[in-house]
């Protein structure tokens, strides 16, 4: 288990980037202020174009903030990825097709020094059945597994991936999140970029919401649930004139949308609501759900824009 000290993972501070072109400039990250404890799992969570990855560039020092400062376990971005404490899976980065799966973990291995770690990681990542095979003939899945194997060699305390699952089919997906789970239980701060809401919900104990460069929300996933506001109620009214009675009514809901006779609303007292609706109109089929991250991340992102 990695023995964790006090010092925080990673503090951007006022971080800025833009990305200049011959025609434009786009600014991609627009003043992060953001603190990662150690040993917390974090997702990073936003739409395509929303500035994770080049978030998570300047985390790791490939590239370097316009204005602002990034730090990881107290260290500059660059000194910590060297000392082996921080290791990252990227969507970016090839492997080298002809070699074995086993000789391209021996050859990074050989880099950092870490010999005796090579059965533990191919075993803990799922690599070794597969170790005599190349590269090149690996799937989508295995590959990025070769990725993870790589990341996981010099034993780091922050682990970073950024959109570690994309062009996995389910069921790889599944296996990288469980192997995930363990390594979570072992101590490592995991921070993951990704556009799966999925991801975010079933993993993530904290889910940082990125839109348009900016952070529109910093919390646990039901946390943010609760930001947007109360509950849906779904039924089938009797006739249009009980519903137009009802929007009259002082307290009237909100209703969402309408399909025939059947109406969403969304109410901060579901249960008023829903025996108003019972009693006093007979309404029928109801049912009753908390907002998802789901609709918390299409409100606010909604709302940043």
């Amino acid at each position: 288990m990695k023995t964790l000290n006090r010092t925080d993972a990673v503090t951007l501070t006022g971080l800025h980037k833009t990305l200049t072109t011959p025609r434009t400039k786009v600014e991609a990250v627009k003043g992060i202020d953001l603190t990662i404890h150690t040993g917390q799992i974090v997702a990073l969570l936003g739409p395509n174009g929303a500035g994770k990855t080049t978030t998570v560039d300047m985390i790791l020092g490939l590239t370097t903030p316009t204005a602002g400062t990034a730090q990881v376990l107290g260290l500059d971005p660059h000194k910590a990825v060297s000392s082996g404490r921080v290791s990252a899976v990227l969507q970016t980065g090839g492997l080298l097709r002809d070699m074995t799966v086993y000789e391209t973990i021996k050859v990074i291995a050989s880099m950092h020094q870490v010999h005796g770690r090579i059965d533990e990681v191919m075993e803990r990542t799922g690599l070794t059945p597969i170790a005599k095979r190349r590269v090149g003939k690996c799937s989508g899945g295995e590959q990025q597994r070769i990725k993870f194997a790589l990341a996981l060699l010099p034993n780091p305390d922050v682990l970073i991936l950024d959109e570690p699952t994309a062009g996995m089919d389910v069921v790889a997906r599944r296996e990288f999140w469980n192997t995930m789970r363990n390594e979570a239980i072992d101590g490592r701060t995991i921070i993951f970029a990704t556009h799966y809401l999925e991801e975010a919900q079933n993993f993530a104990e904290r889910t940082v919401l990125i839109s348009r460069g900016a952070v529109v929300a910093d919390g646990a996933t039901e946390q943010l649930r609760q930001m947007i506001s109360g509950r849906k109620i779904v039924a089938t009214m009797p006739d249009t004139r009980s519903i137009d009675q009802l929007l009259s009514e002082e307290t009237k809901p909100e209703i969402e949308e309408q399909s025939g006779m059947r109406v969403t609303f969304r109410c901060q007292d579901s249960d008023g609501l829903a025996r108003t609706l019972l009693t006093r109109y007979g309404a029928y089929d109801l049912e009753i759900s908390a907002p998802s991250l789901e609709d918390a991340f299409v409100q606010l992102t909604e709302d940043a824009s």
